[in-house]
């Protein structure tokens, strides 16, 4: 009988697939660590553990899909786990985070950039001159801070050649907190602010952010860029974003020098929320305002005239919203 005879039967091979199932792996008992570098698609997580921790190598697992995964998150691990040598684990979740550092490439930019996550504290670091203090930029890492959800510290370094009073007193309307550090000085009011955070150092190049980390973490200055500044181990690494642990508990991650930073992502009514003696106000301000300085009906205005508000917060403020369309 021919194999194309309308009367034959025959059976169709059968599709060899997994049947779909709506069960998902628990991840329970999956290890959970804290991301400090990427390399090339692997990730070096710090597992924490009652004596001390361990370094481990993973990559991001096919399930998160396009989920990214940056310094500080959170993730459990599954695979192995066990940090040895040559041993490879998988992110397979990555947990809430509490905030997220983002910028833009520039004010025209609307895609946003996750930077760091989980940090508590954003380190805007300044010298007062030599070079001299850029305030555009300070008032943009102070919108990306309150964005993000964390506590703005101003660190001015070199007051030793110059007068600090006239950059804080920019900002002492805002309630910014800050420390003053000189060339060669006692770090110990600064390591008082990290101590238990993870905080994140910014700042452009030039302002003595190295020296700061040098003088703060024992060692610090051989460990950049040749050994690994969690566990000491020698590693290469393609990003700038170093992790430090900080001797009497805390992170610090030191990031690149950076001469811009878009804020195309900032909604002005999330910005208005860091300050909530504002933001009651604002509340009676016509839908979509901009609380800026030409804001048709702001009721920040009428507070400032009626007394309710203070003229000179309320400029500082409104000179962070600005920020947000000009450049740095």
């Amino acid at each position: 009988m021919s194999r194309y005879d309308e009367d034959a039967k025959y059976d169709r091979p059968r599709r060899h697939t997994r049947p779909r199932t709506k069960d998902r792996p628990s991840y329970d008992d999956a290890a959970e660590g804290f991301v400090f570098t990427r390399d090339r698609g692997r990730y070096a997580c710090w597992v924490e553990e009652p004596d001390g921790g361990r370094e481990v190598t993973a990559m991001k697992a096919r399930q998160l899909g396009r989920t990214g995964v940056i310094v500080g998150d959170r993730v459990k691990l599954d695979g192995n786990a066990t940090g040895d040598e040559g041993s490879l684990a998988r992110i397979v979740e990555v947990l809430p985070r509490t905030t997220l550092l983002r910028r833009s490439a520039d004010d025209d930019d609307p895609v946003e950039r996750p930077l760091v996550a989980n940090a508590d504290q954003l380190v805007i670091v300044v010298a007062v001159a030599n070079p001299e203090p850029r305030t555009g930029l300070i008032d943009r890492f102070l919108v990306a801070a309150y964005d993000a959800g964390m506590r703005p510290l101003l660190c001015l370094t070199k007051t030793d050649l110059a007068d600090p009073d006239p950059l804080l007193s920019i900002y002492r309307p805002l309630g910014v907190e800050s420390v003053a550090t000189q060339q060669g000085g006692d770090l110990t009011e600064l390591q008082e602010q990290l101590d238990d955070r993870t905080s994140v150092l910014v700042g452009h190049s030039g302002v003595g952010k190295s020296t700061l980390v040098n003088g703060i973490i024992p060692g610090a200055a051989r460990a950049v860029g040749i050994v690994n500044e969690v566990t000491g181990r020698g590693r290469h690494t393609s990003t700038n974003t170093v992790v430090l642990r900080l001797p009497d508990g805390g992170w610090l991650i030191d990031t690149p020098g950076i001469r811009s930073f878009g804020l195309a992502h900032v909604d002005p009514d999330k910005l208005i929320g860091a300050f909530p003696d504002l933001a009651e106000i604002a509340a009676d301000c016509p839908r979509g305002c901009t609380h800026a300085a030409d804001a048709p009906d702001c009721a920040l205005d009428e507070a400032v005239e009626a007394g309710r508000a203070d003229a000179e917060r309320v400029a500082s403020f409104r000179r962070l919203v600005a920020s947000r369309g000009t450049s740095s």
